[in-house]
This record gives structure tokens, sequence and C-alpha cells, in this order.
């Protein structure tokens, strides 16, 4: 593992928030004056790929990126705020429907947050 990719495995880990890309440029920058972004990408890519990280995807929104503790996520459709939620586990009542093996899935539900109710 590159000292990229096992420094931008770390912060994902143990980070509190969802970050983007560029919060990992943001944080590595300080540490590493000479990475470019294009770098964070290709990184951050190859971790999703190899199943260390997880990537969130919202349509119109830049992806976040997250660790691999199962858990599920809420998302403000107004401005895209994820909310870390845990939501009873749906493996078996999904294989039981679909009469597969489920290896794993990504649960979003979308919300209006307090602050875009608010607004």
């Amino acid at each position: 593992m590159t000292k990229y990719r096992k420094r931008i495995y770390e912060i994902i880990n143990t980070s509190c928030s969802h970050l983007n890309a560029y919060d990992v440029y943001e944080i590595i920058k300080k540490e590493m004056p000479d990475v470019v972004l294009a770098t964070i990408y290709n990184n951050l890519n190859a971790l999703v790929d190899e199943h260390m990280i997880n990537k969130i995807s919202i349509p119109g929104k830049i992806d976040h990126y997250d660790k691999l503790v199962k858990h599920d996520h809420l998302i403000c459709s107004r401005c895209g705020k994820l909310i870390d939620f845990k939501f009873e586990d749906l493996t078996k009542n999904l294989e039981s429907q679909a009469h597969v093996s489920i290896v794993g899935y990504d649960l979003k539900a979308f919300i209006i947050c307090d602050e875009c109710k608010n607004k």
C-alpha cells in the first residue's frame, strides 16, 4: 500500500464525518505538500475497489467516503447533509423475497433535515 493510500485509509476510518475528496486533500496537503488532487481521487477509488472504504454517491451531489462499519444513511434531499443511521438488518427479508443470497446493501433514506425545514 502506498504512503498516500495508507494515509487516506487512516483519515477515512478515523473521521467522525463523511469526507469528500477535497476534504481528504486538504488534510493530506498539510502533511505532504507535494500531493495533487488526482492522487487523492485515484487512491480513494482504489480503496473503494478493494472494498476497504465505502463511497456514498448521491445524484447531483459530490461523492463522500465512509468507513466500512455497517450502518445506513439519512440524506437531506435539499442540502445533501449525511446522517449516520442504523436500520434493522434487512438481509433475511431481502433474501426471502428475492430468493438469492445478499452479500450486502447500501440503504439511503432521503429526508428534509431540520435546518432546511426551518429555512
